[in-house]
């Protein structure tokens, strides 16, 4: 289905490979159903024992979705997207949902980039992450949220790392992302030798144990969380965004000033969002977490802040998004909110049937 999606059976596993190196592997549609179709036609296959996902490339697992395809699509008709934009997050996330619930061993090899989409696609299962990851949920900086369940394990990572992470937007290391739950084990590229023949000769039901035996030999190194962790947690757990802002201001470490400085080329209002987006997260379920997501979606395209996120970011590179509204003063209560106002009855919500 898709000419960026190869996929084989061998030894018992599974193989599902990205291979759009020159779009660091941004999700298109059909990449989405290539993958959700390989993984259904696998899911009760005798002859398959485990799935590994990896990438072609050690540049990058996924830099997420593609945004360009939203942003041409999604300015089509711009109060409601368009059917294609409604048809790739209803897929996805059907796509997330599918991989929390594997029945079969789920690995996910996270070299390089792994961002939005690529965690969606990799979260739910056995998570490798290797000296090239750069991890994030960047998505405030292109006017949306973190999104293919990320109020799910953003809520549910230590203290206030989840909203530190989704309200910034920054990216991470592999010593990071295991400090964080975010990641299983670590893979040093040195190794990588050792990693692809385990891989390759392991049958894949023994692949989770060959896994963990494999990664207790190796350390990530040191977590800039851990590091700055008393000062996440001091901060970021003030309640509100403003409040974390102000919070910050009292504070001159290089930590706080570098994250107000992050904090102030974001989108004042998916910020806002993101924080009531990983508080209520932390009360739901994987569906439930991405039936809101799906809502949500909805409502910041017909905001348009999405649209001129990826415009000032990634289509025009003027790097001077016009934020609506502009500052996070001007962020009222009743705006964030409303971004969680139902858009369809529960009977007829395009993910009612995740269970």
């Amino acid at each position: 289905m898709s000419e960026y999606i190869h996929t084989s059976v061998s030894n018992g596993t599974g193989l599902i490979v990205l291979d759009r190196p020159k779009a660091l592997n941004s999700l298109s549609l059909d990449m989405v159903r290539a993958i959700t179709q390989a993984l259904l036609a696998w899911r009760d296959d005798a002859a398959v024992g485990a799935v590994v996902i990896r990438s072609s490339s050690e540049k990058a697992f996924c830099a997420g979705g593609d945004i360009r395809f939203f942003y041409e699509a999604g300015r089509t008709t711009p109060q409601n997207g368009s059917a294609l934009v409604e048809d790739f997050f209803t897929e996805e996330y059907s796509l997330n949902h599918l991989v929390h619930f594997y029945p079969k061993p789920y690995i996910a090899l996270m070299d390089g980039v792994v961002m939005g989409g690529g965690m969606g696609v990799a979260q739910g299962g056995v998570r490798i992450v290797t000296d090239k990851t750069k991890m994030a949920m960047p998505e405030v900086n292109i006017g949306l949220f973190p999104d293919v369940g990320g109020s799910y394990f953003l809520s549910r990572a230590p203290g206030a790392l989840g909203f530190y992470l989704g309200v910034t937007g920054v990216t991470i290391n592999a010593a990071d992302a295991l400090y964080t739950g975010l990641a299983d084990h670590y893979a040093p590229l040195s190794d990588r030798t050792a990693l692809d023949a385990l891989l390759t000769a392991t049958p894949g039901a023994g692949l989770p144990g060959a896994l963990s035996a494999y990664a207790a030999g190796h350390n990530a190194g040191d977590s800039t969380l851990a590091a700055n962790r008393a000062a996440i947690d001091r901060h970021f757990r003030a309640g509100s965004v403003p409040a974390i802002v102000a919070s910050l201001k009292t504070d001159s470490s290089d930590f706080a000033v570098k994250t107000l400085e992050v904090m102030a080329t974001r989108s004042p209002l998916m910020m806002c969002v993101t924080h009531e987006l990983i508080k209520r997260g932390a009360a739901l379920d994987v569906a439930d977490c991405l039936r809101m997501e799906r809502a949500l979606v909805r409502r910041n395209f017909e905001n348009g802040e999405v649209i001129e996120g990826v415009r000032a970011l990634v289509i025009d590179k003027d790097n001077q998004p016009k934020w609506n509204p502009a500052t996070l003063e001007a962020v009222t209560e009743e705006m964030v909110q409303a971004m969680f106002a139902p858009v369809w009855p529960d009977y007829a919500h395009p993910l009612r049937h995740l269970g």
